[in-house]
């Protein structure tokens, strides 16, 4: 299934029913009166989050939506029913955006989630609602208010734990193949990853969740590459796993040169936690390992971990090191939801 994380929506709410214009007319009965029934409600637009879902790919082959009328007022004080609701089932992580692509209208992150896009429109009255004292046999109706459309994106931002980021061929595919159940794409030529991967990873009797995107080349905030657009899916990572290949030509410029797209992107991906590792150490020469370690930590002013996810070297530790930062960011957030403890009621 191919991976698919912005969707372009057309969607439109179900126009109200009109009222109707009508009078009992029955053998035997004086002065029936009116008796039009009021129009039915437009159907609504809902976006709702689901499980079972990781991609918008259902959006790809439809971008119409459009929710039922209400039903028209009928004589014999019949009301319309009311038209049936368009229900857009999206991923946990989706966030909704306007036409213009930057005003946020919801954030998915709850499944079950239900989020109002469209409402429908209100049915018109009949005229049995406007009869009076003194207008006895009103002949008036109202229309039924019209829908509301509107162009609105769909963007997917997976929820992960920790995410990995570096250029490409930094090892990122490997070291989350090593570490869990995933299976993407590795080869040794760049930009192997073209969608965004997730893994749970299992250590020391606990779970998080690990998300790999594609590498990051000089200029990818202009558009060179794949670009950076890739980066929203680790904005709501705890922590950022920063991968360099120590078989590069200088792991300080790999280095900055990812911080640089992070800080050009922005949305605060270059103030979260960041563990750096040189990775491939396994196929460097012991002075190039020293001299590699000495011009990534020289660059990222911190001692870097060093890690082979082909030999299993140093990947507890760099796991390790991942979940600290992430039981502190779990423990902070359950603080934060816990109730604040009024003062106690006073008793005699």
């Amino acid at each position: 299934m191919k991976f698919l994380d912005q969707a372009k929506v057309y969607i439109r709410s179900g126009n109200g029913g009109a009222g109707a214009v009508s009078f009992r007319r029955e053998k035997f009965i004086e002065f029936g009166g009116p008796d039009g029934g009021d129009g039915g409600k437009g159907g609504d637009v809902w976006a709702e989050c689901v499980e079972g879902l990781n991609t918008l790919i259902d959006y790809r082959y439809q971008q119409h939506f459009k929710a039922q009328s209400g039903v028209h007022g009928m004589g014999k004080n019949r009301a319309g029913g009311k038209g049936a609701d368009v229900v857009l089932k999206v991923p946990k992580g989706t966030q909704v955006f306007d036409e213009d692509g930057e005003t946020l209208i919801a954030d998915m992150t709850e499944i079950g989630q239900r989020v109002l896009l469209a409402k429908g429109g209100n049915g018109g009255f009949g005229n049995a609602y406007f009869t009076t004292s003194t207008n006895r046999a009103p002949r008036r109706a109202n229309p039924g208010l019209e829908g509301q459309e509107r162009t609105i994106w769909l963007k997917l931002k997976l929820i992960a734990d920790a995410g990995l980021v570096g250029l490409p061929n930094a090892g990122k595919s490997t070291f989350l193949a090593a570490v869990t159940a995933a299976r993407p794409k590795i080869a040794d030529y760049p930009f192997t990853t073209l969608h965004p991967g997730l893994g749970v990873v299992s250590v020391f009797g606990r779970e998080f969740v690990l998300a790999d995107i594609p590498g990051l080349i000089e200029g990818a905030h202009e558009g060179q590459g794949l670009g950076d657009r890739f980066l929203g899916h680790v904005e709501r990572c705890q922590v950022l796993l920063h991968l360099v290949d120590g078989a590069g030509e200088h792991a300080g410029k790999s280095y900055k040169v990812i911080r640089g797209e992070l800080e050009a992107y922005g949305h605060g991906l270059d103030e979260k936690p960041e563990i750096v590792a040189l990775t491939k150490v396994d196929a460097l020469t012991p002075e190039m390992l020293k001299e590699q370690k000495a011009r990534l930590k020289r660059a990222a002013k911190r001692e870097p971990l060093l890690l082979s996810s082909a030999t299993g070297q140093g990947v507890q530790e760099v796991l390790g090191a991942l979940l600290k930062i992430i039981d502190a960011a779990r423990l902070d957030e359950a603080q934060r939801q816990a109730p604040v403890a009024g003062p106690a009621e006073w008793r005699p």
